[in-house]
């Protein structure tokens, strides 16, 4: 993370990539990298994104900070102790609400793990729209960006109520 200014400059749809290697603060007892671990992984190759593509400043300066609001992950192979890997990032997509954001951990060219993100951005008064997100960071997304077809069916079947609604824990 602390090495992008000496990589290359990205475009903000790009497909960023950033070098990892797994060590023993990311395994577990089975000797794999954590399944939460890559959570925090993830968090690291959207920051790297917004970083290289000069965006992140325009961001800051107003005081929005960039918040998950749903992710999925699906695993395909390990990753253990010492393996050099990406982790890839894209941004794939926006609705009035959120940008979604594709990763990866790429091992030797090989996808070993993917996750679909869905981020907002809120800022002193509350969440920003993508809309007014887009027109500041100044980059037009271009014309055939569009998230999968599922997301949007994945968004409605697990959204919770709203932070100011009361949501008690009933099974």
């Amino acid at each position: 993370m602390l090495t992008w200014r000496r990589r290359s400059r990205l475009g903000l749809y790009d497909v960023g990539s950033m070098p990892m290697r797994a060590t023993l603060t990311d395994i577990d007892y089975a000797g794999h990298i954590n399944n939460g671990m890559y959570f925090s992984i993830f968090d690291l190759g959207r920051f790297d994104l917004l970083l290289r593509a000069g965006v992140w400043n325009k961001i800051w300066k107003r005081r929005w900070l960039p918040v998950v609001q749903a992710e999925t992950i699906r695993f395909r192979k390990s990753v253990t102790l010492g393996t050099k890997f990406a982790v890839e990032t894209k941004i794939v997509g926006y609705d009035e609400r959120h940008a979604f954001l594709e990763q990866r951990v790429v091992v030797d060219g090989e996808v070993y793990v993917t996750g679909m993100i869905a981020a907002r951005f809120k800022g002193p008064k509350g969440p920003v729209p993508m809309e007014q997100v887009i027109a500041t960071l100044g980059v037009e997304p271009p014309a055939d960006l569009q998230a999968p077809a599922w997301v949007e069916g994945w968004l409605e079947d697990t959204r919770l109520p709203s932070a100011r609604r009361a949501a008690p824990s009933r099974w």
